[in-house]
């Protein structure tokens, strides 16, 4: 049987609450909640849709997905939209504009050009629609599903001969691949998968791929790997996505937030939300009976917070998806969790969080670029609502910006030491071998600079700033020894604060939400959650310098919040004592 003629069986099934004989928990019928909610959510969807199907500024990727939510309505009988033909006028016109903005090759410019792996993502969505319409099988679609299997038809190839820019792209041309291979077979689609997948999948030994992002990981690597082994029978990467499924759940915040300090890409400044992961949770404590994956998923449920419609799709084409989850499992929320291959450690005990992380690019490539660690925050703490987002160190050494460890350590039961040391150069005469009469010098870096002075040559004297900060867990919360040596510099100490709650015992320093804690004890405080900090060290006032590398530019490291600044001078030694309440 083919695989459209048994989903539209399964269609029908589901909506009366079965599941496909055979499949796993077919037994005890459909999850009925899980389902109400995502049929919700995505009639919730449906009028921003009709409202904006025009928009001529839309991506690629924003139309394909606005056809998913509009085919999920379409073909489910459950939907208050179901065969509604209100709809099929807007999905010829998403049908046609992304044929029209198809190029030759069989590639879409989606920010980069003539890309495959950005048509990529659209082509999954495409794929999908395809399998529901095809499935649904009502003569009104005929157009759309004859206009799809054309751009599908001619995305393939380029697919399949193309490249990409990222990890992660491996993982989701090779998805898409997959999903075209489903609905028209080629050798070369099933080969070009072999190929990427030889490469081995990138996930270190924390759980975590190398790109360290959770964004990536939940948009794009997790459900993609799950595609190929679904469609491809590949179940031996089930393990990787579990692996890093686990991992996350020492990341979660209480409020559904997922930690993004050590990431390598763009959420490494943002926040992240765990809605990403509902299906790849489902998924998993479906196939593996896992109550801990179970609880996750169900808080997603709970939540209710998200675009949760985009999931219907995916369960109308996998049924088995819908299936009562297996007893919840408490999510461990005492604990202090060790990422050695990132140098990030987080800590819990219940609504208490923290995290530090000494893991940065920074000192194996001491550049700012795309696809780098450099977030400079070591330390983060909350309770409860109150939420203390980072803690900085910036002092004011020879412009070489924020204070970023070398890596993490244990340094007792309950303490971690970060650190790190810089030295910068005073460069002295070439030796004179490597003097020139016409002064034509190499254009080299001496770390900071470029300048035609050959600087891999000349000797050096060296001026060396030290810094170290210990990390310990005491009662209710941390405190944060710092010592810096070795030069006499003006430092600052940067405590950003999430925008909701109230500070008290501070100086404002503008109306840019600039303060400064001069003397005895500051708190920040979100209804009764309260983190209390100090004590204060003075009233000079030292700017947060980011370095040359930034300003440059004219680039920043402003965190957006409420920013309370202590201040000091080196050597120095001062510790941070942050409590929560």
């Amino acid at each position: 049987m083919q695989r459209r003629t048994f989903l539209a069986g399964s269609l029908a099934a589901l909506s009366a609450g079965a599941l496909p004989a055979g499949s796993a928990g077919a037994a005890s019928g459909a999850d009925e909640p899980f389902l109400d909610l995502l049929t919700k959510m995505n009639e919730a969807q449906i009028p921003g849709v009709l409202d904006s199907y025009r928009n001529s500024a839309d991506s690629v990727r924003a139309s394909a997905r606005k056809a998913r939510r509009l085919v999920s309505a379409y073909v489910w009988p459950r939907s208050a939209r179901h065969h509604d033909g209100s709809l099929l006028g807007p999905l010829e016109f998403l049908a046609g504009r992304l044929t029209t903005l198809q190029h030759d090759d069989g590639t879409y410019d989606i920010g980069n050009l003539h890309s495959p792996p950005d048509s990529a993502f659209a082509l999954q969505d495409l794929c999908l629609i395809q399998n529901l319409l095809a499935a649904d099988a009502q003569p009104s679609t005929l157009p759309v599903r004859a206009a799809l299997e054309r751009i599908i038809r001619k995305a393939g190839p380029a697919l399949a001969t193309g490249g990409v820019h990222t990890p992660n792209h491996r993982w989701e041309v090779s998805a898409a691949l997959a999903r075209i291979n489903d609905l028209y077979p080629d050798r070369r689609y099933a080969a070009r998968i072999d190929d990427w997948l030889d490469e081995g999948i990138d996930v270190t030994r924390d759980g975590i791929y190398s790109e360290r992002s959770a964004t990536y990981a939940s948009e794009v690597t997790n459900p993609s790997l799950l595609t190929i082994a679904w469609l491809r029978h590949r179940p031996e990467l089930l393990p990787v996505v579990r692996k890093n499924l686990a991992a996350t759940l020492f990341l979660l915040e209480p409020n559904g937030e997922v930690d993004t300090i050590a990431s390598r890409r763009q959420d490494q400044n943002r926040i992240r939300d765990v809605w990403w992961y509902l299906t790849q949770y489902r998924e998993l404590a479906l196939h593996d009976r896992d109550g801990r994956f179970a609880t996750v998923a169900k808080d997603i449920e709970r939540r209710g917070t998200g675009e949760l419609g985009d999931f219907l799709a995916e369960v109308l084409e996998r049924p088995e998806l819908s299936a009562q989850l297996p007893p919840a499992v408490a999510v461990d929320d005492d604990f202090v969790r060790e990422f050695p291959a990132q140098h990030l450690a987080r800590i819990r005990r219940g609504d208490r969080t923290a995290t530090l992380f000494g893991g940065t690019d920074f000192h194996d490539l001491p550049v700012i670029a795309s696809g780098l660690s450099t977030n400079p925050t070591f330390f983060k703490l909350r309770k409860g609502r109150a939420i203390l987002d980072s803690v900085r160190l910036s002092p004011q050494f020879f412009s070489t910006g924020h204070f970023r460890s070398d890596g993490l350590r244990r340094s007792g039961q309950r303490s971690f030491r970060l650190g790190d040391e810089v030295k910068v150069p005073y460069h002295l005469p070439l030796p004179k071998r490597y003097r020139r009469s016409d002064g034509a010098y190499a254009l080299t870096n001496d770390g900071r600079f470029y300048a035609s002075m050959d600087f891999p040559h000349r000797p050096k004297q060296f001026r060396t700033l030290e810094t170290a900060v210990t990390v310990t867990e005491v009662g209710t919360g941390f405190d944060l020894a710092l010592e810096l040596g070795g030069s006499e510099v003006p430092f600052a100490v940067e405590l950003c604060f999430r925008p909701g709650g109230t500070l008290t015992g501070v100086e404002q320093l503008d109306a840019a939400g600039n303060y400064q804690l001069v003397d005895g004890t500051g708190t920040y405080t979100v209804g009764a959650d309260r983190i209390e900090f100090g004590p204060g060290n003075g009233p000079a006032r030292v700017s947060m310098d980011p370095g040359e590398r930034y300003t440059q530019l004219n680039g920043s490291l402003v965190p957006e919040g409420l920013r309370v600044y202590l201040t000091g001078r080196s050597p120095a030694r001062y510790t941070l004592h942050l409590r929560t309440a």
